[in-house]
């Protein structure tokens, strides 16, 4: 076992691994940019350690940094929480070759899963469904029509690199496709530093379901179902539970086992999210996200696991500390992201935090760093916390965050609460009754004007 954890990350993620290297005994050590000096997960850490200034590439992404800091302060392992260096293969590999454990997976799994084309690839011979379209990158325009004919409109086209909504452009037929084609390539490069992009066939109404699979590495693996994380605006999720209310458990036992023998296929070590499109009652893959997910507390919920704990026992050489059979649901959790920023337009709103008071009771989860009179700064993701809530059933859960949004104060910054309550009276909400399309268009309608 390590006896020193360094986090490289910053915000409620480190705080979320601080509190689980507490709870085994590790010593943890956080690492912080200027502007995040009085940073809650600098105080709560057993050690700190400024490497850069404020801006992301100077601090939290830069590798020689990160590692400076390891031999500084002597820790053997890094948690990279999520975003940031989370899947970066030449990250995985730099602190391979300083003796160094990443608490993740290997950097030729993070290779393999970050290349979309290589990533499909991947799942189609693991036996995992994926969506129909090219079977590789496809290089110009007259190529795009050619598939968008076979396959039948619409389409997408991904940047193969891309990544939270980028590179993403829907072609509804072949008089849109240059332009859509175009213009992902374009992004893509842009964003990402490659043009490649791939074609898929566009479903009209599909929900987004990610199972959460954990491997040992040792020929272990394991599914602790899935979570819905339909409530997405502009590809980013902001609304996510588990278990899914469009799933039954027949459905979830076919596809969790598929996901579960792909990671002990694989040889996968860590944790993972298998993500789909679900549309008539098929899975579609669409990637893998090898890393912890922002939503991982609705699993921990309802499965009674710590997730994190798991990452450091399996990336310390363990198996895991648990079997399918032992895996049981219990009652429905929820989700919601909350961000600094001021509605209807979602613009960051960084600022001083005057009040902050966090909701509490039977079945509530508050994973924040805020507290009164922190700065919140302007360089980093505007999430500000994680507001998760545990029922006996989704009723429960839908009525115990309706309580639990109307305890919770921040004051000092425009926030995203005014979108929950608003959403909480909708009644496609409490039926479960959306796809990834229905939040967009609700806030075209003026959902939030209601």
């Amino acid at each position: 076992m390590f006896d020193k954890i360094l986090i490289a990350n910053r915000g409620e993620i480190a705080l979320r691994v601080i509190r689980a290297c507490r709870e085994m005994g590790i010593r943890s050590v956080a690492v912080h940019s200027t502007a995040d000096a009085d940073a809650m997960h600098v105080r709560m850490a057993d050690e700190t350690i400024c490497i850069g200034p404020a801006p992301g590439t100077d601090s939290y992404l830069s590798i020689p940094a990160i590692i400076a800091a390891c031999e500084v302060t002597g820790a053997q392992a890094i948690h990279p929480g999520y975003g940031f260096l989370s899947e970066n293969a030449r990250f995985v590999q730099a602190l391979e070759d300083h003796g160094l454990t990443f608490i993740g997976p290997s950097a030729e799994h993070i290779r393999t899963m970050g290349d979309k084309i290589t990533a499909k690839e991947t799942a189609a011979n693991l036996g995992i469904p994926v969506v129909p379209g090219s079977t590789g990158g496809v290089g110009s325009v007259e190529e795009a029509k050619k598939i968008g004919a076979d396959f039948g409109y619409p389409v997408i086209i991904k940047a193969t690199a891309g990544g939270g909504g980028r590179g993403m452009k829907v072609a509804a037929s072949e008089a849109e496709m240059e332009s859509a084609f175009l213009t992902a390539r374009a992004e893509g490069k842009a964003a990402f530093g490659n043009d490649e992009v791939y074609i898929e066939k566009y479903l009209q109404k599909p929900r987004h379901i990610e199972i959460q699979v954990f491997g040992d590495g040792q020929g272990g693996g394991v599914h602790l179902g899935e979570r819905d994380c339909s409530l997405q605006r502009r590809h980013q999720k902001v609304f996510e539970e588990a278990p899914g209310p469009s799933i039954s458990p027949e459905e979830r036992a076919r596809i969790g086992k598929i996901c579960a023998d792909a990671i002990a296929k694989m040889g996968y070590s860590g944790a993972g999210t298998i993500e789909f499109l679900y549309e008539d009652g098929e899975f579609y893959f669409i990637e893998m996200n090898t890393r912890l997910q922002v939503e991982h507390p609705v699993t921990e919920a309802i499965f009674g696991q710590d997730l994190v704990r798991e990452q450091i026992l399996v990336a310390s050489g363990n198996k895991l500390s648990f079997s399918q059979d032992e895996l049981e649901i219990n009652g429905h959790a929820i989700e919601v992201r909350i961000n600094a920023e001021r509605l209807p337009n979602f613009s960051p709103s960084p600022g001083k935090i005057t009040q902050y008071h966090a909701p509490g009771g039977l079945g509530v989860r508050m994973d924040s760093a805020l507290y009164d009179g922190y700065k919140i700064p302007p360089y980093y993701d505007s999430l500000i916390g994680k507001l998760i809530v545990h029922g006996r059933d989704r009723t429960e859960a839908l009525a115990r965050l309706n309580r639990a949004l109307g305890e919770l104060i921040v004051d000092g910054v425009d926030t995203t609460v005014p979108l929950f309550h608003a959403l909480l009276r909708e009644k496609d909400v409490h039926t479960g009754d959306y796809n990834i399309h229905w939040l967009e268009k609700w806030l075209e309608a003026g959902g939030l004007e209601d």
